[in-house]
């Protein structure tokens, strides 16, 4: 049974993250933006104003008391500490800013829009240090990878998956996901058992402590897990965990649990998964298993040109099986974001869905 989290505000919770001591902030429709503390008080509400719906919030990862919210085209800088008008702006860029990101040194924030660009700002100078363009759609999602603050991912409508560095303005790897549902097609063809899904629009990404594990929710309603090798990633892993559309995935992080990861779906479940029996490790990191055959061909084009995957072969030889929740949560909503809190040394799963609540999940029994 889930606990409600209620702060009074009517508008649609569409975005959470967690910092460092447990504080929880949120976003909503129509600009209100809650802070919470880890019993599911509000301790602080501002109106970020207008209609503009606060579309992303991101903590600080060296300063846990600054908070990064984006709204429409813009991103406010806010003190939780005295949440009042926000310290400073970025405006920067294009379109409605789908997602933020923090690196681990508080040295740059990345935010990522509906016209498929990726700005990157120094936060010491408060000038963009990089514009990223190579979504032909929404971007949907940017992450930094941890231990390497120069290193980020996203993902996106037009259903690639990129890595960057920021040495560089154009991606160093890219994966199509259409390249391996189309393979994973033709093997369903070849055991007569086709069966048609949604395009793999690819929605959300999430990075392992390890900062070379990561997982990618899509469309189709599957989770694919892959390997980050230097300049290059490769498919570990793909499972079907949804019916429908996942939102959204996280791994929890923990120093128990490194590669449990938890997701949500448009079909209104909210699953917990341990993905470490698919990841190969000798203690020192993750491997990759020698029983694997690499994935996708590189193309160079001119000497430095960044180096891509465009196979359709992008996923042969990999695994793409069925593995069990070990929780499946029947949340009852669609789910707009997920996260996880500590509570009294024990993980809670977050939820936020259509309504104005946020729904708490305790993993006590894990």
């Amino acid at each position: 049974m889930a606990t409600k989290w209620t702060s009074g505000d009517s508008s649609t919770v569409l975005c959470l993250d967690v910092n460092n001591e447990g504080v929880v902030a949120s976003g909503a429709e129509k600009g209100a933006l809650t802070v919470w503390n880890n019993q599911g008080a509000a301790i602080g509400h501002l109106n970020l104003g207008g209609d503009e719906d606060v579309t992303c919030v991101s903590f600080s990862r060296t300063s846990d008391s600054i908070l990064y919210a984006s709204h429409s085209e813009t991103v406010s800088v806010l003190d939780i500490r005295a949440l009042k008008e926000p310290t400073e702006y970025f405006h920067v860029n294009e379109d409605e800013i789908n997602c933020l990101s923090v690196n681990e040194t508080g040295s740059h924030l990345a935010a990522a829009d509906d016209s498929g660009s990726i700005k990157v700002i120094d936060l010491a100078s408060k000038k963009v240090s990089r514009s990223l363009r190579r979504h032909s759609n929404i971007c949907s999602c940017v992450t930094f990878r941890p231990q390497r603050p120069q290193s980020l991912l996203s993902c996106g409508l037009d259903m690639q998956v990129m890595l960057w560095n920021l040495q560089k303005t154009r991606p160093v790897w890219t994966v199509n996901l259409q390249d391996i549902v189309q393979e994973e097609m033709e093997k369903m063809q070849q055991q007569a058992s086709c069966q048609l899904f949604n395009p793999p629009l690819a929605h959300f990404t999430t990075v392992a402590n390890c900062g070379n594990i990561f997982a990618c929710g899509a469309e189709d309603g599957k989770i694919r897990l892959f390997r980050v090798m230097g300049t290059r990633f490769e498919l570990e892993y793909g499972f079907r965990g949804h019916s429908l559309g996942v939102s959204q995935v996280h791994f929890l992080n923990s120093l128990s649990h490194p590669y449990w990861l938890i997701s949500g779906g448009n079909d209104a479940k909210v699953m917990l998964w341990d993905v470490s029996e698919q990841i190969i490790t000798d203690g020192k990191g993750p491997l990759k298993s020698a029983a694997k055959k690499p994935v996708g061909c590189t193309t160079k084009k001119g000497h430095g040109a960044a180096r891509r995957d465009h196979s359709a072969k992008a996923c042969k030889g990999n695994k793409s099986n069925h593995i069990l929740p070990k929780l499946s949560i029947d949340h009852g909503e669609k789910v707009n974001w997920i996260s996880a809190v500590d509570i009294k040394g024990c993980k809670n799963i977050l939820v936020a869905d259509q309504s104005c609540q946020i729904s708490l999940y305790p993993l006590t029994e894990l």
